[in-house]
């Protein structure tokens, strides 16, 4: 059976040459790098050249780059540590609606240290209305963080206009940039940015592997302590394979990135048109422009998205359910229902993200065997049968 994969948000496959580097310092390359003899020091020059690679995707210096577990811990790091940094300046955070729960429970958990958390709403797209965060900036506002690109939906959000307005109010900026780098341009200059999270897995790196950019002069405080590696902001024996993976990653991912996002955008035009000529009462869920071009979530009404997911699976396509944010969760996406979209069709929506393995025979047979797989799905509907009545909180194409 034919075998697709079209969840490359969720995580890649780690490419061979990566994988290649990866096993030579687990095997023969296998020195601490904070010991002095030859060993040590062959594997600390591989972890500055790594650090130099992952600065150079994002336009940073490389002694501004701290290797962390992955883009959790790297957000975990960046709120926490600046918030306790800066307390002594306001106890204020500003964040958004549709931020990865990564943030998110992170603010959730500063409220228990006394800090004050506004969340931004969004607009219908999933956009940041700058004017609200304007608006909701105080004399104690201490970190504003918004993601730069939306793991669910895919929408871009207007990261260098926000970091301008933090940059003029004198307020740290932190940005979890785990589903831009690599895929879209990030320069940390030009945008402003503070801090700002990467991850490794989603760029066909390995797993367990991260970073977190700090604008230099900027105070951090560590989260972990013991031997001071990462000059004291990340204590513990760095990974090395995992990091000369990730910096691997990161210097393939820039070279081929203007490559890469043409032509998955023009995969992704097709594979969205074609399901919505194919597919009556279809929605797609974002940005129409602002959006990534690996990113296609469409709800489809009258249908339930683990059940869509079952039925490609067993047509050997691989892609996400929108309607839980959080597996194994009955509740709706907090990414969807921040944007409007009613449970119902929140429940009915489907993330497909491609790759650079993805091909147009891939979107071809996606197609084929899509409405079929909708229809049956339908027609075990009661609502579907009831009359095919629209949502009466969405507007979703006939």
């Amino acid at each position: 059976m034919k075998r697709i994969y079209l969840d490359h948000s969720a995580t890649t496959p780690v490419r061979p040459e990566v994988a290649a580097a990866v096993a030579e310092y687990m095997t023969v390359k296998y020195g601490n790098p904070s010991s002095v003899h030859s060993f040590g020091r062959e594997a600390r020059e591989a972890v500055e050249k790594a650090r130099a690679q992952v600065a150079g995707l994002i336009k940073a210096k490389p002694e501004e780059i701290i290797f962390t577990s992955g883009g959790t811990e790297a957000d975990n790091m960046a709120i926490t540590g600046a918030a306790r940094s800066y307390a002594g300046r306001g106890k204020h955070i500003i964040t958004s609606a549709v931020e990865h729960h990564a943030v998110l429970d992170t603010c959730k958990a500063l409220e228990k240290e006394g800090f004050t958390i506004t969340v931004l709403p969004v607009d219908e797209y999933g956009l940041v209305r700058t004017d609200d965060l304007k608006k909701a900036i105080t004399t104690e506002t201490i970190l504003i963080t918004i993601m730069h690109v939306n793991n669910e939906v895919g929408t871009i959000e207007p990261i260098e206009e926000i970091g301008r307005i933090a940059r003029e109010r004198g307020i740290l900026f932190h940005t979890d940039a785990v589903q831009s780098i690599g895929k879209i341009p990030v320069d940390v200059e030009k945008m402003e940015i503070d801090f700002l999270t990467g991850s490794g897995h989603k760029i066909y790196g390995p797993k367990g592997t991260g970073f977190l950019y700090v604008k230099k002069g900027i105070k951090l405080e560590p989260l972990f302590f013991g031997g001071g590696q990462e000059k004291r902001r990340r204590s513990g024996t760095e990974n090395v394979p995992g990091i000369v993976g990730l910096g691997l990653a990161c210097e393939l991912a820039g070279q081929e990135l203007e490559k890469e996002m043409a032509r998955q955008a023009v995969l992704r035009d097709k594979l969205f048109k074609g399901l919505c000529e194919r597919i009556p009462y279809t929605r797609l869920n974002g940005h129409p422009h602002k959006r990534i071009a690996s990113n296609v979530n469409i709800s489809f009404e009258y249908v339930e998205g683990e059940s869509l997911l079952l039925s490609l699976d067993l047509k050997g396509v691989a892609a996400s359910s929108g309607s839980a944010c959080t597996s194994g969760s009955l509740e709706p996406s907090h990414v969807l229902t921040a944007m409007g979209i009613c449970h119902e069709t929140a429940h009915g929506s489907v993330r497909m993200t491609l790759g650079r393995d993805t091909t147009d025979e891939d979107i071809e047979y996606v197609l084929e065997i899509f409405p079929s797989i909708v229809e049956r799905l339908r027609m075990m509907s009661p609502l579907y049968n009831r009359g095919r009545e629209e949502c009466r909180d969405c507007t979703l194409k006939k």
